[in-house]
């Protein structure tokens, strides 16, 4: 077990104190800090400290003891590759409207990119690595973001209490067809408006969403969404799109998996998000970057109704954890109060990396020589899968009197299984 250093990445769309503040940095920072990433990405790789004090990247040590580090079973499926990346999301403003391709999706088209020669760092590029994409975020303070396509009868009332006259032909398109169908074609429809006419189209829209907001109607929350959006991001179609899309207001501890095809967008809040290793996005709006119509359009998913929030499993006093259908990752959770303090075991068996988010623990590692570690709010730490099976003990609490740990492992797995 070793400590990581993590590299910070200062997107536009950051917070300016919600990394700082976990990390024990000054706040307000003087750039926006978006994410804290912990893994083996390429881009960003963690750094581990030795103990001597000396750093070398996590990819450089996966590279030179791949069997150590990742394991057979890791080995196997993914071969030299850590499968998942762990981060800290901090979004004061919203991310861009995007979705992710599924494995053969991303397989292809990968294939397809390279043959006709579009450079791997080309801003054009759809998918600069043949891999899924699948994420989980857990809020980690209430978290507001866009998931999925709500259900088309609910857009059709949404529609009916704006009742802007240049929609009226949309609305009836869907209410002919209000399922995943009718949802393409109304969505094709948007995204492929003529600029000239969303510029007419957009006053209407907004002045819609206000008289709706006052009248404190049923989807006041979309409209002030809306309303946000297109200020941002004046005459954008991910505006309109926005009106398709599950709004969310997740809690401290709730959850959402994000499958290949599902169009989202994070709009604010600070969470934990842990994600396949890959890098292939095709976005939707809401961004001046590049948008594949027709490729969003062969990736997206337009089955519709409520998006699931995880409250998480939990497999007894201390644990939770977030199963999905990822393969590359799991999530769960370790938390401690005053009334329960007890030790956990966390058997080895694969690579991990573990995140303090609260209080402060302490690791006991097994083996011939035991080692200690200790974990304070905002440190990380790498967990070789030959390393012996680690007890994490709470320390101090903190003001609300609580200590929490993040983990991050592939998934899913056998290792979650606790011992007393």
């Amino acid at each position: 077990m070793e400590l990581l250093r993590n590299a910070v990445r200062p997107y536009a769309w950051g917070s300016r104190t919600a990394i700082a503040d976990l990390l024990g940095r000054p706040v307000p920072t003087p750039h926006p800090e978006a994410e804290l990433w912990m893994g083996a990405h390429p881009g960003d790789p963690s750094r581990v400290v030795r103990g001597d004090g000396s750093e070398v990247t996590l990819l450089s040590l996966l590279d030179d003891e791949p069997d150590r580090h990742l394991g057979p079973d890791c080995l196997d499926r993914w071969g030299g590759r850590l499968p998942f990346l762990l981060k800290v999301l901090a979004a004061d403003e919203p991310l861009s409207l995007q979705a992710h391709p599924s494995a053969e999706q991303a397989a292809e088209g990968f294939a397809r990119e390279e043959a006709t020669g579009i450079p791997r760092s080309a801003s054009n590029r759809n998918y600069p690595d043949p891999t899924a994409k699948p994420e989980l975020i857990c809020a980690l303070t209430e978290f507001h973001a866009l998931a999925g396509f709500r259900d088309a009868q609910r857009t059709v009332r949404l529609l009916d209490d704006l009742d802007v006259p240049r929609l009226r032909p949309h609305r009836d398109l869907l209410a002919g067809q209000p399922d995943a169908d009718g949802l393409r074609a109304l969505f094709t429809t948007w995204i492929t408006l003529p600029e000239h006419y969303l510029r007419e189209l957009m006053p209407e829209l907004l002045d819609a969403c206000v008289r709706h907001v006052r009248e404190r109607g049923e989807f006041a929350l979309e409209c002030r969404t809306a309303l946000e959006l297109g200020e941002a991001y004046p005459n954008d179609a991910g505006v309109l799109a926005s009106l398709l899309l599950n709004r969310l207001v997740l809690q401290p501890g709730e959850a959402i998996f994000l499958p290949a095809g599902n169009l989202h967008a994070y709009l604010h809040g600070t969470g934990i998000e842990i994600l396949a290793n890959s890098d292939n996005i095709l976005r939707c709006g809401l961004t001046p970057k590049h948008v594949d119509v027709p490729e969003l359009l062969r990736v997206l998913d337009f089955a519709c109704g409520d998006m699931r929030v995880l409250k998480g499993e939990s497999l007894d006093a201390n644990l939770t954890v977030y199963p999905t259908p990822a393969e590359e990752f799991e999530l769960s959770r370790l938390d401690w109060s005053p009334a329960e303090r007890r030790p956990v075991h966390l058997d080895s068996g694969g690579p991990q990396i573990l995140l303090c988010t609260k209080g402060s623990v302490r690791l006991t590692g097994g083996g011939a020589v035991p080692r200690e570690l200790d974990l304070v709010r905002g440190q990380s730490v790498w967990l070789a899968a030959h390393d012996p099976a680690v007890e994490l003990r709470p320390l101090e609490l903190d003001a609300d009197g609580a200590a929490q740990v993040f983990r991050a492992a592939p998934g899913p797995t056998d290792s979650h299984v606790l011992e007393r």
